[in-house]
C-alpha cells in the first residue's frame, strides 16, 4: 500500500480529483445536471495549476463526444462526464468510439431521461448504453467513484475499449463522504502506467485511415473482435481490481453480496440503494429470515457465472429495477438476470419491482417490504405479481385538470399599441407607438409571479416582447431557467398555448408546429381568422447547443420569431461558461486563479450569425429602452406573420450569477449598451440601422465601467488583467466600428 489521505468530497468531486491525478490530455464536456460538478471542479483545480488537462467545452453533448473521439484518435488520454438526455444526445458517438477500439473514460451520473423533464436520479439513462460496446462499471458510493475512475483507465487501455463509470445522480454524485485518496499523483500514474497507443493519427511515419466504410462480410469480423475484447475484459477487470486492492487496501469484486451464503431469498439492487438494503437484511435476519442482497459492480461485461454462483442457493429473488424497459415486463437488470438463470436451467423464482424513478427516495422500510416479498415467494412458491411498479399511486378517476386562467381573446390581445406602415421608399416598415403607458393595455400572456430569482431579466424581457405582439400567441421555451420556473407540474404560468422541448431541438420543434398550422389552415381544418404568432424563447446556452436547429429554422425561413434572452451562461445548471459569456468572465467552468483568467474567448455574436442566413429581420433590444423594445417586437411580428423568421436578442440580467444587485439591474443593462458590448440595431431586409448610438448621445463608456458593476467580471479591472481587458476593449470597439460601417453602407 502507498500513502493515502482522507478527504470529505462528493462523488462528482472525487471523479474530478481522480482525473486531475491521472492528468488526462483532454476533457471534452458539456454541462448537464447532475454531472456538471465534475467539469466545474476539474476546472477549479486547473485554475490553481494542479493539472494540465485541456478542457474543451462542446457545443452540446454530441459535440463533446466528438471532441473526445477526435482526441483519442490522437493517441492521448481522454475524459468526459454526462447524464440523462445529454448521454442520449451523445449516444450515436458511443459505438463509433468502441467500434474503432479507442480507450477513454466517461462518467455517467445517472438521471431520469425526459420527457417529462426531470433532473433527479434513476437508471433510465445508463441502460441505453448496454449495447454500445463500452465496459460499464457501477459505483455505489463516492469512494468507489474515485477508485473505479482510476481502475477504468487501466482497464480501457489494456483491452482497447472505452469505459463508463456510472453512479447515482444526487445520491452518490452530490453527497459528501469521507474517502481515501492517494497522497501523491505519481502513485496513480505509476499504477496506470505509460500509454503508448498502437495506432493513432499523429504519426507522420505511419499514416493510417481510421473509420473506414465497411460492409459485409468484414463488419461481422469487426463486431466479433469487439465481442472478444469484451470477453477479455472479464478477466482484466478482475485482475485490475485485485491489483488496485493491493495498492490501496480496497478490493472490489465484479459481483458483490451481503449474507448471500445461506440466503433463501434475495434482493438484486445496484447503486446507492445497496447500502440501504444491507440495513434491511440485518433487520430481517434478527427476525430469523434468511435473506440477502447482491449487486453487480460491472454491467458490461455481464458476469453470468459469478452471478449464478452468488444466487444458486436461493429460492426467490426480487429485482429492484430503477428503470423500465417499457413493454418488456422488467427493467434491464431483470432481463439480464432471467436470461442468466435460464442458461443454468435454474428454478429460482424472479419478480420485478420498478422503483425509485426520478430520484424517489428509497428507505429501509422499502427494502424490507421488497425482501419480505422475496421471502414469501421462497416459502410459498406463490407469486402474486411477477412485475409491478413500487410506490406508484392511483390517480383520481374522472379528474379534469382545472383551467388556471381564462383564455385571452384575440380582441383583448389586440389593443393597437403600435401602428405599422410600409415605407414606400425603402420597402421596410415604420412603427409608431409602443410607449410603456400604452403597453399597459396589453394583457399578460405570462401571468404575474414566477419562481425566478429576484432581478431575473427573463420575465422582464419576455413580457416586453409580448407587449409588442398582438393577437394569438403560441410560445415554445427551450429548457432553461425560463422554462423551469414557469411550468412546475401541475401548474403553469402561461395564459396562452405553450410547449417545451430540449435545448438542442427548440427551433426544429417550433418549425414543425408552424408548418402544421399553415397546412391545416390550407386544408380548411383551421379557420382563416385563427391566426397565431409563433415565438421561441431561448437562453441559458440554448443558442449554443441549439444553434444548429435554430439556424436550420432560419435557413428554411419559417414564419416565426426566435427571441434570445442572453444572460451570458448556462444559468439553469449553475453558471457554466457559454459561448455568449464575456471574455474573462468568472464562471463555474472558467475559474480565475494563478493559472487561469476566466473565459478564454470572446462572446458569440448571435444576431450576426442569424443575419448571415438572410432572414428578413434581426434586432437587438434592451429593457432600459422599453419603447424601442416594443416597436421592434411589433416589427418582428409583422415580418414573422408575412415574410419569414425574425430574430431578436435581449441582454438579460442574472443577478445571482452576474454578482450584482438586483435593484440596479436596469442600470447594468444600460451600461452594457452604452459600452457597446450589446449595441442596439436592426437588420431589415439586409440593411443595418443603428437604433441607439451612445457616442452621438455622449454616453459611451469604457468596458471597465460595465465590467466593474458585476462580480463575474470585476476582477478584470485589476492591473494584473490589463492585457486581457485591453483585448476585450479592442474587440468590442472593432465590432462597434464594423456595425457603424454597416449602418453607413446602403448595401449592408
Amino acid at each position: 500500500m502507498v500513502e493515502q489521505k482522507i478527504v470529505f468530497d462528493s462523488g462528482n468531486e472525487l471523479a474530478a480529483y481522480a482525473a486531475k491525478q491521472i492528468n488526462y490530455h483532454v476533457m471534452g464536456y458539456y454541462p448537464i445536471t447532475p454531472s456538471t460538478k465534475i467539469a466545474e471542479h476539474l476546472d477549479l483545480l486547473k485554475a490553481e495549476g494542479e493539472h494540465e488537462v485541456v478542457m474543451i467545452p462542446g457545443d452540446g453533448e454530441h459535440g463533446a463526444a466528438g471532441i473526445c473521439y477526435g482526441a483519442t484518435a490522437g493517441g492521448g488520454r481522454v475524459f468526459n462526464a454526462t447524464s440523462a438526455n445529454g448521454l442520449l444526445y451523445a449516444l450515436e458517438q458511443l459505438p463509433v468510439q468502441s467500434g474503432t477500439r479507442l480507450p477513454m473514460v466517461l462518467n455517467v451520473v445517472c438521471r431520469t431521461v425526459s420527457g417529462p423533464l426531470s433532473i433527479k436520479g434513476d437508471h433510465s439513462d445508463i441502460m441505453y448504453t448496454l449495447n454500445a460496446g463500452w465496459v460499464i462499471l457501477f459505483a455505489k458510493d463516492p469512494q468507489r467513484v474515485y477508485d473505479m475512475n482510476i481502475c477504468a483507465l487501466k482497464i480501457a487501455e489494456k483491452v482497447k475499449l472505452p469505459v463508463i463509470v456510472a453512479f447515482d445522480g444526487f445520491f452518490t454524485s452530490h453527497q459528501k463522504r469521507r474517502a481515501s485518496v492517494f497522497a501523491k499523483d505519481e502513485d496513480i500514474q505509476n499504477f496506470i502506467g505509460k500509454y503508448e497507443a498502437d495506432y493513432h493519427l499523429l504519426d507522420p511515419n505511419k499514416p493510417i485511415t481510421m473509420g473506414s466504410y465497411m460492409n459485409e462480410p468484414d463488419l461481422i469480423n469487426n463486431k466479433f473482435q469487439l465481442h472478444e475484447a469484451m470477453n477479455e475484459a472479464r478477466g482484466v477487470i478482475k485482475d485490475v481490481f485485485k491489483e488496485y486492492g493491493e495498492l490501496s487496501g480496497r478490493s472490489y469484486t465484479v459481483v458483490e453480496g451481503y449474507k448471500m451464503e445461506d440466503a433463501e431469498a434475495a434482493l438484486f439492487i445496484i447503486g446507492s440503494s445497496f447500502d440501504t438494503a444491507i440495513s434491511a437484511v440485518d433487520k430481517l435476519r434478527e427476525e430469523g429470515k434468511k435473506v440477502g442482497v447482491f449487486a453487480v459492480n460491472a454491467l458490461r461485461p455481464w458476469y453470468k457465472e459469478d452471478i449464478h454462483e452468488m444466487v444458486k442457493g436461493t429460492k426467490a429473488i426480487v429485482v429492484a429495477d430503477r428503470q423500465d424497459s417499457y413493454g418488456g415486463n422488467g427493467g434491464n437488470l431483470s432481463m439480464e438476470l432471467k436470461a442468466t438463470l435460464q442458461d443454468y436451467k435454474s428454478d429460482i423464482d424472479v419478480s420485478t419491482l420498478i422503483y425509485g424513478l426520478s430520484g424517489k427516495d428509497f428507505y429501509i422500510e422499502d427494502a424490507i417490504e421488497m425482501l419480505n416479498k422475496a421471502y414469501d415467494m421462497a416459502k410459498t412458491k406463490e407469486i402474486n405479481n411477477r412485475f409491478d411498479y413500487y410506490g406508484h399511486y392511483k390517480g383520481e378517476e374522472g379528474y379534469n385538470p382545472p383551467q388556471l386562467f381564462d383564455p385571452i381573446t384575440k380582441e383583448e390581445s389586440s389593443p393597437g399599441i403600435t401602428t405599422i406602415t410600409k415605407n414606400e421608399e425603402t420597402g421596410n416598415y415604420d412603427v409608431k407607438g409602443g410607449i410603456p403607458k400604452q403597453a399597459t393595455k396589453m394583457p399578460k400572456r405570462w401571468a404575474p409571479g414566477s419562481g425566478a430569482c429576484p432581478g431575473c431579466g427573463i420575465p422582464v424581457n419576455v413580457n416586453l416582447l409580448l407587449k409588442g405582439i398582438e393577437g394569438n400567441v403560441v410560445l415554445l421555451f427551450q429548457t432553461g431557467c425560463g422554462m423551469v420556473v414557469t411550468t412546475p407540474y401541475p401548474k403553469t404560468a402561461f395564459r396562452v398555448s405553450y410547449i417545451h422541448n430540449l435545448f438542442q431541438n427548440g427551433g426544429a420543434t417550433l418549425s414543425g408546429l408552424v408548418e402544421m398550422f399553415h397546412e391545416k389552415q390550407r386544408r380548411g381544418e383551421i379557420p382563416e381568422g385563427d391566426d397565431f404568432t409563433f415565438v421561441m424563447i431561448s437562453g441559458d446556452g440554448g443558442l449554443d447547443i441549439g444553434m444548429g436547429p435554430a439556424l436550420g429554422s432560419a435557413l428554411r425561413n419559417h414564419k416565426m420569431i426566435i427571441m434570445e434572452y442572453d444572460n451570458g451562461g448556462y444559468m439553469n445548471t449553475g453558471y457554466q461558461l457559454s459561448y455568449s459569456s464575456p471574455r474573462g468572465a468568472k464562471t463555474s467552468t472558467s475559474h480565475v486563479g494563478p493559472a487561469q483568467d476566466g473565459k478564454p474567448n470572446y462572446n458569440k455574436d448571435t444576431p450576426m450569425l442569424f443575419a448571415a442566413t438572410g432572414i428578413p429581420y434581426v434586432a437587438t433590444v434592451a429593457e432600459f429602452l422599453p419603447t424601442d423594445f416594443i416597436k421592434k417586437a411589433a416589427k418582428a411580428q409583422k415580418y414573422a406573420n408575412e415574410h419569414g423568421l425574425a430574430f431578436i436578442k435581449a441582454l438579460s440580467a442574472c443577478p445571482l450569477n452576474w454578482g450584482d444587485e438586483p435593484r440596479y439591474e436596469r442600470s447594468v443593462i444600460e451600461a452594457g449598451v452604452n459600452s457597446c458590448y450589446h449595441p442596439l440595431y436592426e437588420i431589415e431586409n439586409g440593411i443595418t440601422t443603428v437604433t441607439y448610438d451612445p457616442e452621438a448621445k455622449n454616453k459611451k463608456i469604457p468596458m471597465t465601467d460595465f465590467f466593474k458593476m458585476m462580480g463575474r467580471t470585476k476582477h478584470l479591472v485589476k492591473p494584473e488583467y490589463e492585457g486581457v481587458m485591453n483585448g476585450i476593449q479592442e474587440e468590442v470597439d472593432r465590432r462597434w466600428e464594423r456595425l457603424k460601417a454597416r449602418n453607413d453602407s446602403p448595401l449592408l
